[in-house]
């Protein structure tokens, strides 16, 4: 029997016969880990509400033949309270663990780049001092860059001329020139051009000026690509609630008078 303790940030659940769970989370030293939680459904159990999707735990794990076997779980950080009571972060929360469960296919293999983005990403999300839609497409464009898909905003995505350009096509790559511009193409207003790189930069000041069309627009670039490049659509996206969110400065004015 092999002991180890890792930190990691449970992804998702499942049932297993009457009283287990199958946990499966994205940690620091052993990237994606997939576990049993045994009895963990009883309602005696002491530290089943730990291992819930959110949640950033301490764990010590046997390694087992096919499932390695949780022994003990401690809370890092409960990240769950923040989210799971507000429907956008809920949603946005959880399109953002579906991708890093995607994204890190292998199991047993570090992913410590994708470990970090996530965990920052819920933490953002559970501080709610940020639009979950700009968290989530923050996420989405760094965890892309770390897959080798991450879309041209500036240089041409066909032959690197300098832009910036007005258009914008997904199987290209991203923003093309006139000359390589394919059919079919889109052409973004310059804000949300300016928008992917504030997000894909960490220019919260940029990102939180924008207007509601603006990020209306960049998040469905952002999805769209997403999705072209992992030939499959995620479940959760289509179920992620964009509220329109005035820019920064409009809230920090209060309402008009009457």
């Amino acid at each position: 029997m092999s002991l180890y303790r890792d930190t990691g940030l449970v992804l998702r659940v499942q049932k297993l016969g009457e009283a287990d769970r199958i946990v499966t989370l994205l940690t620091r030293r052993r990237g994606k880990v997939r576990a049993v939680a045994k009895g963990v459904r009883r309602t005696k159990s002491r530290w089943g509400a730990r291992l819930e999707p959110f949640n950033h735990v301490d764990v010590q794990c046997y390694t087992g033949r096919s499932l390695d076997i949780i022994t003990q779980a401690e809370t890092v950080d409960a990240f769950g309270v923040g989210i799971i009571g507000d429907y956008p972060r809920y949603t946005a929360g959880c399109a953002i663990l579906e991708t890093a469960d995607r994204l890190v296919s292998e199991e047993g293999e570090p992913a410590m780049r994708v470990y970090l983005l996530l965990v920052g990403a819920i933490r953002a999300l559970s501080g709610r001092e940020r639009d979950p839609s700009l968290v989530l497409d923050a996420f989405l464009l760094r965890a892309m860059t770390h897959a080798g898909w991450a879309p041209a905003i500036s240089d041409c995505a066909r032959c690197a001329e300098p832009g910036p350009h007005p258009a914008f096509n997904i199987a290209a790559g991203g923003a093309v020139c006139p000359r390589c511009r394919p059919p079919g193409s889109v052409t973004p207003s310059r804000e949300t051009f300016t928008l992917l790189d504030a997000l894909l930069h960490g220019d919260w000041e940029t990102a939180d000026a924008m207007g509601a069309v603006t990020r209306r627009d960049t998040s469905g670039l952002v999805a769209a690509h997403l999705q072209w490049h992992m030939e499959r659509q995620l479940r959760s996206l289509p179920l992620v609630e964009r509220r329109p969110h005035a820019p920064a400065a409009e809230r920090a004015a209060g309402p008009a008078p009457s």
